[in-house]
């Protein structure tokens, strides 16, 4: 077993919660810290440093649970567990990133807050394979310039249950908030939906480069309130929209929107295959384009797919 101070701190916090465990891991200078009380959980956090991997046994964690450490693109720090390691709050955010640069979130359930994963000023945060569900508002948050956040291969459903008629299943960036440049998002192979209050991913106004790709989107709970008609809104720049599949909408698939003058635009739809069957709006369009301008395109190409509705979209198709 090594030592040093933060170490130190994080046994002393520990004791009177049960042993915890620390092993040899990967660099020399990273330790593999095991958790299976909510207590270690906190002190693991406040104690962690750049390499370290902290691993949670199976087990149900209660609390808000807060990363402020952040680690370093050579050296990654590391929150892991299996579906059954599941971190559940009764209220405000289920894991807060505040500031936790280069964080790797595996493998994980949270649960029964007001918002699941909220990333806050922390660039290259990586949320794989992780399940959140249940909670008042949003699933997944990257805010305050959180830059280039990865979520991958995970599962978002039943969110938005505060009866609002909100509840993204992941949403970018801040509305109306120019300055948060959550910037380069990408949102890859990813199953969101039932139950999902709001859009399965808004892309807000401020925010540039977001890769949504490879994931399913099902909008059975989408509420019509707040504009919330689609599966994906896209409000930021330079957007692309590739190899996503949908069912089940109010109205439309996917939508684009400016919000603040300048944003909205540069958006491409690709290979997206979408089932509007059931839909009840006034448009009931795959792609539905309410910002196209000389200076503000869209482009949707042939390869985009609808069944049902009313039609693949309301601009010219790219061959």
């Amino acid at each position: 077993m090594r030592t040093r101070s933060p170490l130190t701190v994080l046994l002393a916090a520990a004791l009177a919660a049960g042993p915890l465990t620390l092993a040899g891991a990967g660099p020399a200078h990273a330790a593999v810290i095991d958790v299976s009380t909510a207590a270690q959980l906190k002190a693991a956090l406040a104690a962690v440093s750049p390499g370290d991997t902290i691993r949670l046994a199976d087990s149900v964690y209660t609390g808000n649970f807060k990363a402020a450490r952040p680690g370093s693109s050579g050296a990654r720090i590391t929150l892991t567990g299996s579906s059954r390691a599941v971190l559940t709050a009764g209220g405000g955010y289920g894991l807060h990133l505040n500031g936790a640069s280069y964080w790797t979130v595996r493998g994980v359930t949270v649960t029964g807050g007001q918002k699941g994963i909220m990333a806050d000023a922390a660039d290259g945060v990586v949320i794989d394979s992780v399940t959140v569900h249940d909670l008042d508002m949003e699933g997944v948050h990257f805010r305050r310039s959180s830059r280039n956040g990865v979520l991958k291969n995970s599962r978002i459903h039943d969110t938005g249950q505060n009866g609002r008629g909100m509840g993204e299943g992941v949403y970018i960036g801040s509305a109306g908030d120019l300055t948060d440049r959550s910037d380069n998002a990408q949102i890859l192979n990813n199953t969101i939906g039932p139950g999902v209050g709001g859009e399965s991913v808004d892309v807000k106004e401020g925010t540039t480069g977001a890769r949504i790709i490879g994931n399913t989107f099902d909008g059975d709970g989408l509420t019509g309130a707040n504009y919330d008609d689609s599966w994906v809104d896209v409000k930021g720049n330079d957007v692309l929209v590739e190899g996503n599949r949908g069912s089940r909408t109010t109205n439309n698939g996917y939508e684009t929107h400016t919000q603040q003058s300048g944003w909205g635009c540069g958006t491409v739809f690709r290979n997206n295959s979408s089932d509007l069957s059931g839909a009840t709006g006034d448009k009931r369009l795959a792609i539905n384009v309410t910002n196209q301008s000389s200076g503000c395109r869209t482009t949707v190409y042939a390869s985009n797919t609808v069944t049902g509705g009313r039609g693949l979209t309301n601009i010219a198709v790219t061959p």
